[in-house]
């Protein structure tokens, strides 16, 4: 009975329930009419390599299970210095263009074992093609300045494939967002409805007699006209 009372409600209010969507639709249309063309939100790369400090291993048996840690090691090592300024610093020297901005860009790093991984991120895709050539010299160059425990020797560094300049995709925010938008009409809408259902007085079915205690003998139907 509730759920066909409400029905009633919102076929009578659908009105104050379709405007707030309705705006939200147009809100949303306009937002995607004007969205950055692709790429205007940024690029993006990464670069895979892997490192290991320069030994002189003698003849031995055995599985070199300590070298492979070594190597697990030093990768370890290295994604902490790759989210470090200094080596933000090492890229801005290296590149020596003011006309980069290196306000915008963004590094993080991570790694796997022996596999490390950099991720870049700019607003140029030319830009960035730059920095991570500029990154990969100084990982490789300049690690030993970091490292004392590397003796003043840089260790061997492998980029495993060239970074490749892609399109970032939009934030999550901006995905959602349109949905977002459209629910929050919605429930204005639904709020409005219920508001004007509950301040409104007058009779407008059977139902509204029998909640104020009032029996109903009989009904006259409504003219076709």
């Amino acid at each position: 009975m509730e759920l066909s009372i409400l029905a009633r409600a919102l076929l009578r209010r659908w009105w104050l329930v379709a405007a707030p969507v309705a705006l939200s639709g147009a809100l949303v249309i306009a937002g995607l009419i004007g969205e950055p063309a692709a790429g205007a939100a940024g690029f993006s790369a990464q670069i895979r390599y892997s490192a290991a400090q320069e030994l002189i291993l003698p003849q031995r048996d055995g599985d070199y299970q300590d070298v492979w840690l070594a190597s697990e090691l030093t990768v370890n090592a290295f994604s902490d210095w790759v989210r470090s300024g200094s080596f933000r610093d090492e890229i801005v020297e290296w590149l020596a263009d003011p006309a980069i901005d290196m306000a915008r860009l963004g590094i993080a790093a991570d790694n796997a074992r022996s596999i490390g991984v950099i991720y870049l991120s700019h607003r140029s895709a030319e830009s960035l093609q730059q920095i991570a050539e500029a990154a990969m010299a100084v990982l490789s160059s300049r690690n030993q300045t970091y490292f004392p425990q590397l003796g003043g020797q840089p260790a061997q560094v492998t980029v495993l494939d060239q970074p490749v300049i892609t399109p970032a995709p939009p934030p999550l925010t901006n995905r959602v967002a349109p949905i977002l938008r459209l629910g929050v009409g919605l429930f204005i809408g639904l709020v409005l409805a219920y508001l004007a259902e509950y301040l409104d007085l007058r009779i407008h079915h059977k139902d509204d007699l029998q909640r104020l205690g009032i029996h109903v003998l009989g009904a006259i139907p409504r003219s076709p006209r």
